[in-house]
């Protein structure tokens, strides 16, 4: 008989968020697969307080960058019969957290798979933002890279569900403020911060009062970004038209191409090569 996989949920911040049924798993397990060991035995000796630990359960490293190659493990305790519990370093495994993979290898491997609902950031920020709760979208944290950042906020302008990014604290700014260039500076939203835990912070207002509160203060702690949905379509940008214009106005075609990646979402090396020969065009 195949084991089981637990996938669990871990407090965000404040570890009396931790479940009985979540607490009792980790203390029955026979393998732990932790995104960060040294906060796994934090939480363990939480957990373990109520006693009636498994004496020979064992803790794993487990993260992006070792999953792939731990899964022969995983699945080879799963093919014993045994109990394995994955963890990350807070929150749900799986989002934005490795986890996925341990699932699709339990699959795989018939193994049965439970999951362990526990404390989410994105909901948290969600319902404290004030913002619609009917329809959301996750998107997970947004690309380092201005270009491609600026690429995704340009097709998420007639998005109409609230839209829930991660981002860290030094990245705020610049992502407030490309979003605040993709879908106007008076879109509302809030930044949940330090989510259950005492400093806990939901700074609401506009993209552009955020952008301009966070040009000057870094934000501290782990960020979730709530951004409200459109309300009506966007008009439709007449790309050529646009294109012709900036070129006119003597910027040259790779600069008039990155002008309009945040409002078309059409990739940088589509629009440069359309100005290249609009401005053949004009010569």
């Amino acid at each position: 008989m195949t084991g089981t996989l637990y996938i669990v949920g871990t407090p965000i911040g404040n570890l009396e968020d931790l479940s009985l049924r979540a607490a009792r798993v980790l203390r029955e397990a026979d393998a732990i697969y932790a995104e960060d060991t040294r906060s796994a035995k934090v939480l363990l000796n939480t957990a373990d307080a109520a006693g009636g630990v498994n004496p020979h359960r064992t803790i794993t490293s487990y993260f992006e960058g070792n999953e792939a190659e731990r899964a022969a493990g995983l699945v080879g305790m799963l093919d014993a019969g045994k109990k394995v519990a994955v963890i990350s370093e807070a929150g749900m495994p799986g989002i934005s957290d490795p986890g996925t993979r341990a699932v699709v290898a339990a699959v795989a491997a018939g193994a049965r798979v439970e999951v362990i609902a526990g404390p989410s950031a994105a909901l948290a920020a969600l319902v404290g933002s004030g913002l619609a709760t009917d329809r959301f979208t996750f998107l997970g944290f947004p690309p380092r890279e201005r270009g491609a950042r600026q690429a995704l906020f340009g097709t998420l302008r007639a998005e109409s569900a609230t839209m829930i990014f991660y981002e860290a604290p030094d990245r705020v700014h610049e992502t407030v403020e490309d979003l605040a260039k993709a879908f106007g500076a008076t879109r509302r939203c809030s930044l949940g911060r330090e989510l259950t835990k005492i400093h806990e912070e939901h700074v609401r207002g506009t993209l552009g009062e955020l952008a301009t509160r966070y040009s000057a203060q870094r934000p501290l702690g782990e960020c979730t970004l709530i951004v409200e949905g459109a309300s009506a379509a966007p008009p439709e940008v007449d790309i050529e038209k646009e294109l012709e214009k900036l070129l006119a106005e003597g910027l040259g075609p790779r600069d008039a191409a990155a002008r309009l990646v945040i409002v078309t979402g059409k990739p940088r090396r589509q629009l440069y090569q359309l100005a290249l020969s609009l401005r053949e065009k004009r010569s």
